[in-house]
């Protein structure tokens, strides 16, 4: 965790903003900067890397615990956080913090304002997140636990699948599975559509059996010590043949082959808007560039959707360490949807798969 701080020290001495100290109040950047996994807790940070938490007689021990180098400040029930940040001040000659103009409310600032009237406060924007953006080697492997615990928790549940089985039954015996294994809970709420249901990128299961569902699209992740795994399955009926069915197998190797170029495409340096437009070029040769409607993909780590973005809009430019969803999808109202998602970490060289399901249209077969 220090040499997080050290990591942001840094930005702001690079930056063109001077300030005397930056409050940290985003939760999740509270958390990776300190390891403090409590909430209702500020963090501040000088500019010779000396930080302190701000926080409640609730998380005293967890502080203890789980930041034991870190300098805190508790307040008793009685103060505020707002005055205690103010009494700690008090002492210290800061003229200019920097504060997280993203994740602060503008009722807070004016408290901090008025009750710390010798301060100036300047906004900021990004910097936390900046840093986050490229995992390390303790990153990483957490994130590579909660795709092997995703991925072995899919290939249980998706075994012994029954007709009787529905949408609601699929996802929490995903989530009780991924539980089973070691995960903390679920990354965000599984998304189980069977058939048209599918076809709604951000579907919430319902009960609704398969008996009489030839697709099934699966979309889940597990969270490990913080850290989240991302990943998507579309199956499908084999054998069943039908003008539907042949429809839905030249989608799905049109996603596929879209998919493959995108990540073929995942370069350290690369802008992210390019290896959008390699996924998306595949889908409009193949006719289906109107049912592509969304991004591609997006970065993930403490949260499920971090940045980079990669899409026709984005602006970001992809750096080794980065960890990204690569997902096109094709969605056909009232009929199915089809999305194929994996996780992929960008090196010096290129590109390396994290995950490691078949995702051929043989390897998904919807077997009830």
């Amino acid at each position: 965790m220090t040499q997080r701080i050290e990591r942001l020290v840094q930005s702001i001495a690079d930056s063109d903003q001077p300030m005397d100290a930056i409050l940290i109040c985003n939760e999740v950047n509270v958390r990776y900067l300190s390891g403090f996994t409590g909430d209702s807790t500020w963090l501040l940070v000088r500019p010779d890397g000396h930080a302190t938490l701000f926080s409640d007689r609730r998380y005293e021990t967890q502080i203890a615990d789980e930041c034991p180098n870190l300098e805190s400040a508790i307040r008793p029930p009685s103060q505020t956080l707002v005055a205690l940040l103010a009494e700690y001040l008090g002492d210290l000659s800061l003229k200019t913090i920097g504060f997280e103009a993203d994740h602060v409310q503008v009722s807070t600032l004016r408290q901090w304002q008025e009750q710390i009237e010798s301060v100036q406060w300047t906004e900021t924007s990004n910097l936390v997140e900046t840093l986050r953006s490229i995992k390390d080697a303790d990153e990483l492997a957490t994130i590579r636990r909660a795709i092997s615990i995703a991925e072995r928790s899919f290939l249980s549940v998706t075994n012994k699948l029954t007709p009787q089985m529905t949408e609601l039954q699929i996802a929490h015996e995903l989530e009780a599975t991924m539980r089973s294994l070691g995960a903390s809970g679920v990354a965000f709420d599984v998304i189980a559509g069977a058939e048209p249901n599918g076809a709604l990128p951000h579907y919430h299961p319902h009960d609704i059996a398969l008996a009489d569902c030839r697709t099934l699209l699966i979309d889940w992740g597990s969270r490990v010590d913080g850290y989240c795994s991302d990943l998507t399955r579309t199956l499908h009926k084999p054998n069943v043949r039908s003008a539907t069915a042949d429809r839905f197998e030249a989608a799905y190797q049109a996603v596929l082959e879209s998919q493959e170029a995108a990540i073929s495409a995942i370069r350290d340096g690369v802008e992210a808007i390019e290896v959008d437009r390699a996924a998306r070029q595949v889908l409009q040769k193949a006719g289906l560039g109107d049912a592509f409607k969304h991004g591609l993909g997006h970065s993930f780590g403490l949260e499920i959707h971090e940045d980079p973005r990669m899409g026709p809009m984005s602006t970001d430019v992809l750096r080794e360490g980065m960890v990204l969803t690569v997902e096109p999808g094709v969605y056909f109202e009232g009929e199915f949807g089809i999305r194929i998602e994996d996780d992929i970490l960008v090196t010096a060289d290129g590109f390396e798969r994290l995950s490691t399901l078949p995702k051929g249209l043989d390897d998904c077969r919807l077997v009830v």
